[in-house]
This record gives structure tokens, sequence and C-alpha cells, in this order.
């Protein structure tokens, strides 16, 4: 029986401010023999998302913090090395809430793990596109946004891993969508490549002008994930009965204390009518899952829907490589490459 060693990074202290090097840990540990009813996971691929930072924190939130000294949470994308269940078998490629570690023992009924085939797309996008981000996405738009064809989109974090699929979306539906960016790269991107209608750099262009302009209707829908300034720009062109689905917002997540920061629900809540708005979870929709994931799936196998990654490796510089979130220094969905299959 091969003996594994298992890294992995723990949250080693509460961040104030954006997370350093110094809020985490590299742990190393033999991985313990499986038990009927587990399988063992060599991960491949790690993702990195925004939502960690909230995890990070003690401040009251959907989800329990991760515990000082445990590994720090995410999803990730690997193979079955062992098993002791009827279920998979070795070789099979999963996806399952391991953590930022090299090894995890999953049940064989945990509903985070689940199996995905390599073989219709990278496995690396059962992190992205084919995965949470690209179910937040289908969900957001379709179940929160409520959108009727012919209305406009407004899309914040355009180029980023649930942005971009938003859009693409939004366009399969037969709306006119605009797209918000940073820089002309992802700009470009958002235009050309994707196909939007129209795109807004946010680093460059004055946000009340531009979003007139590209929005001459006024904004029926706006898919929020950064908050701020953009949000407060937003605001003032919603129409009547616009909704907002509130994924997030960034901008706000590296505050010392978030409950002081004036967040989308705030600049919303002011408004004289309005929006219908609310923070929503993916998995609100988990018993929808699996119709999402086979459409998002086909659409990728089929190149209706395209998609960006920026691809880095190491397990250890996984705290450095998330701090890229909040810089912008990522071009779509960010995964870490943590082992070789």
């Amino acid at each position: 029986m091969t003996i594994y060693s298992n890294n992995s990074i723990v949250l080693a202290s509460r961040p104030v401010g954006e997370p350093s090097a110094e809020n985490f840990r590299l742990e190393t540990v033999p991985v313990q023999p499986l038990e009927d009813a587990q399988v063992l996971i060599k991960v491949l691929y790690l993702s990195l998302d925004p939502y960690m930072r909230g995890r990070m924190s003690e401040a009251k939130s959907y989800a329990e913090p991760v515990a000082i000294g445990e590994v720090m949470a995410a999803e990730t994308a690997g193979v079955i090395v062992e098993s002791k269940s009827e279920l998979y078998q070795v070789g099979d490629h999963v996806c399952c809430r391991s953590g930022w570690q090299e090894y995890f023992i999953s049940a064989d009924k945990d509903p985070m793990t689940y199996r995905v085939d390599p073989s219709r797309v990278p496995l690396s996008t059962y992190l992205g596109v084919c995965g949470m981000p690209g179910r937040t996405a289908y969900f957001g738009l379709q179940s929160e946004g409520k959108p009727v064809a012919g209305e406009t989109l407004v899309v914040s974090a355009a180029s980023g891993a649930v942005g971009s699929v938003v859009g693409q979306i939004g366009k399969k539906l037969g709306l006119h969508v605009v797209g918000v960016a940073g820089g002309p790269e992802k700009c470009a991107y958002v235009k050309d490549q994707l196909g939007f209608d129209a795109v807004i750099d946010y680093k460059a262009d004055d946000l009340d002008s531009a979003l007139a302009a590209a929005c001459p209707g006024g904004i029926d829908i706006y898919f929020e994930s950064v908050g701020g300034a953009l949000t407060e720009a937003v605001a003032k062109q919603l129409n009547q009965g616009a909704r907002v689905p509130i994924c997030g917002f960034i901008s706000n997540y590296n505050s010392p204390d978030i409950n002081k920061e004036r967040t989308p629900f705030h600049i919303l809540g002011e408004l004289t009518n309005p929006p219908a708005h609310k923070f929503f979870l993916v998995f609100d929709y988990y018993a929808e899952f699996a119709t999402a994931n086979a459409a998002l799936v086909d659409w990728v196998a089929s190149g209706e829907l395209k998609y960006q990654e920026t691809m880095v490796e190491g397990l250890a510089r996984a705290p450095e490589y998330f701090s890229w979130l909040f810089s912008g220094k990522n071009f779509g969905k960010l995964v870490v490459k943590i082992a070789d299959e």
C-alpha cells in the first residue's frame, strides 16, 4: 500500500485588510488509511475565488468561518488514487471540497464530491466555466435576474469567471449586454471574443457618461459582483422594475470592518424606487445543479461558451496567487495546478 504525505495550507491567523503570507501556514502530515465507503483523491487543480476572503473572517456570514489551524476551504478537481467504495474506481475524475491541500479523503456519498468527465472539456474547467462560477452565472441571471428578451443587462467584472458567463448567457437570451472590465486587454476580450454589445473600462472611462451611452434605454438587470463606485453609477440609471442579483461586492471584502462599508445594499436601498435585489447563493439551486452542469459542458464542448483561465502552479504559492483576485492580475478564472496526474 502506498503511503502518501499530504501538504496543506491552513489559516494561521485572521487577516486585517488584505490577506498576506503571514496569515497562512504550510503543514505536512501523513494521509490516514481509508475506511469503508471512502476514497482518496489526489488534487490536480485548486480553485481560488473571492468568497474565500469572507471565510477567513469571523464576521457574520452565510457560512461558518474557517477555524484557525484548519485547511483553507476551496473546491478542487482531481483523480481517485485509492478506493474503498463501490461507487468510485481508481482513475475516476472528480470535483470535491478538499480545500487547499494535495490529498483529500472523501466519503463516497459526500454530495460535494461528484464525478466529472475530462474527455469532454478540460478538467480545470469544472472549477470555472463548467463549475461553481458557471452555475452561479447560470442561476443568478436566469432565476434571480428574470431576463426578458430585449432588456438591457449590465455585467460587472465582465471578464471574470462569473461575469463572462453571465454576459454570454445573456446574449443567448436576447439581451442587450454591456460589460464592465478593467484595462484595454480585458475590454477587448469582452467585446471581441465574448460578443458583448458594449464594454466600459472602469479604469479609463467616466462611468456615468459611459453607462448612459451604452444603455440609452436605461438598465433592466445589473449583475453585481463589485460594489463601490460602479454600483453608485449603475443605480442612477436603473429602470422601474429593475432586478439586481448580488453575487458579491469584492471592492469591500478587504475592509477592516465591512459593517462600516457602504455596500450595494445601502446604495440600492436608498433609492426612491429600489430595484429587486438580494444576495443569492448558488447552493440555493443545488437540486438543479445537474441541469446547469449538463448545459454548461455542452456549450463549452460545442464552442458556444468561451472562457479564459489564468493557470498558475504550486500549492505553496496559493496565498500569493489569492491576492491577485483583488488586484485584477488574473484574467478570467484563477486556477492553481497542484500536480500532474
